[in-house]
């Protein structure tokens, strides 16, 4: 068996705490088994490992969140880059031909796809291995999971089964009917009494049927060639192209723990602590939530059913049930994220000017963590200062090589080579100044740090100088 987990989104609904960079399921707001904050990605991570299916398991995402999902799952995640946000259907396929041409996956293996997000118990990830046998044992083109609905949602999609459930080697299973998507209340209810369930997001397939599906479309089944043609591949959804047009597929129903922690109601159910950040919340606000990520207090009294959440992005002050209306009020895509976490750490935004001349000043607040390192790197369009609040770093600029620490001031002019790796946790302000301040303005030499000090020591009028 090999999971697929899909990690994708814009995190528009959980505005301001997520961005275009920062989707929901990388907000460390929930708690953990060690005392620690974790994301939802860290969660369904560590519930894999608990059942050593971490190994076997891919993340396909796009190039945004590429180094999020490093910086919180390390290194080890084996995972595939779309080159563009193009849906789920894109995304499988992409996952389907790497697993087929670059792993050597058997044609037969089964092959089943989650959300990288869900909140589910442990129990569900052991009805995940339940749907590998269900597949092999009953020769189905598609196996789906499917949660038992405790009320009658209007949120969630449903699978209507064709006929009473069966028992494969003890585990209970349906045949599908029909999908019905997000009915009114009545209709789910009507749905309901048929035994329907709600439809959790998770596929399973032979390899070998979604193989046959890219051939059919006349679709590359080579991953650097389907890289190459990804355009060619429908922007829609794998339910839709897929799924809704199998003949023959079975369902298996979960009953358990499963909820999409997608709007601020929902998440704020499972946030154990109603203050997070700097702040006070008096006792008679009931069902209230803060989350302030801002360095500036926010204080709360008698106020009910709110969710106030605070970050670098904006304020958020909503009664919970509203706080999905934040797409009708706020126009997304306009404003640049404000706050970003990196393979290397973090950087919140404190500043931005931009001028009447095209002049543009743009101040962050960097950290880099102990042992990370920044890519080796130049800007065509900007120059930098740097201003070494703490911590301690081993500096490169221009083929010299030194010690920086706390009071440090360093100019880094247009088309400077630089690198800076942390020896202890270091923070930097950093003042951007130029004509066009965009993360698209920097030419990646090289990544790691051996790598670069490799680079570096070959470089003509290379200089090394101990500085503290």
């Amino acid at each position: 068996m090999h999971i697929v987990l899909l990690s994708g989104g814009s995190g528009n609904r959980l505005w301001p705490l997520s961005n275009e960079t920062r989707s929901k399921q990388f907000l460390k707001i929930l708690d953990g088994e060690s005392g620690c904050r974790q994301s939802m990605v860290q969660r369904v991570w560590d519930q894999l490992g608990q059942l050593n299916l971490q190994q076997s398991t891919i993340v396909a995402t796009s190039n945004s969140q590429v180094e999020l999902l490093q910086n919180q799952l390390g290194y080890e995640v084996e995972i595939v880059v779309e080159p563009e946000r193009r849906d789920t259907l894109p995304a499988i396929a992409l996952a389907a031909g790497y697993l087929y041409s670059m792993k050597g996956i058997g044609l037969h293996e089964v092959v089943i796809v989650l959300p990288v997000d869900p909140f589910v118990e442990d129990h569900f990830f052991e009805k995940v291995q339940e749907l590998e046998a269900l597949m092999l044992e009953t020769g189905a083109d598609l196996g789906l999971m499917g949660v038992s609905p405790d009320h009658p949602s209007s949120k969630f999609g449903y699978i209507v089964p064709q006929s009473a459930s069966r028992l494969v080697n003890g585990t209970e299973f349906f045949t599908v009917s029909h999908f019905v998507e997000k009915p009114d209340e009545e209709l789910a209810l009507r749905l309901m009494e048929q035994s329907a369930l709600w439809n959790c997001g998770v596929f399973a397939f032979r390899l070998e049927y979604l193989i046959h599906y890219l051939v059919e479309q006349s679709l590359p089944i080579q991953y650097y060639e389907l890289l190459h043609q990804y355009r060619r591949i429908d922007k829609t959804s794998f339910d839709y192209a897929v799924v809704e047009k199998a003949k023959n597929i079975v369902v298996m129903p979960y009953q358990g723990v499963w909820k999409d922690l997608g709007t601020w109601d929902a998440l704020t159910e499972e946030i154990q602590t109603p203050l997070i950040g700097k702040g006070t919340l008096t006792d008679d606000s009931s069902n209230t939530h803060v989350i302030n990520e801002l360095d500036i207090p926010i204080t709360v009294i008698g106020a009910h059913n709110l969710i106030i959440a605070a970050s670098p992005d904006g304020i958020l002050v909503s009664d919970k049930k509203a706080s999905m209306r934040i797409k009708e009020v706020i126009r997304f895509g306009d404003q640049r994220p404000m706050y970003e976490e990196r393979r290397w750490g973090r950087y919140r935004v404190l500043d931005y000017l931009k001028y009447p001349n095209g002049n543009e000043v743009l101040t962050k607040r960097i950290c880099i963590l102990e042992g990370k390192n920044l890519s080796y790197q130049y800007h065509l369009l900007r120059s930098e200062v740097w201003t070494v609040i703490s911590g301690q770093g081993e500096m490169i600029l221009d083929g010299n090589i030194r010690m920086i620490g706390k009071g440090d001031v360093i100019v880094i002019s247009a088309e400077a080579r630089h690198s800076l790796r942390a020896v202890t946790d270091i923070e930097i302000i950093e003042v951007q100044t130029g004509s066009e301040l965009i993360e698209d303005d920097i030419v990646r030499l090289a990544m790691h740090w051996d790598e670069i000090k490799m680079s570096v020591l070959n470089e003509p009028g290379m200089n090394i100088e101990i500085h503290s």
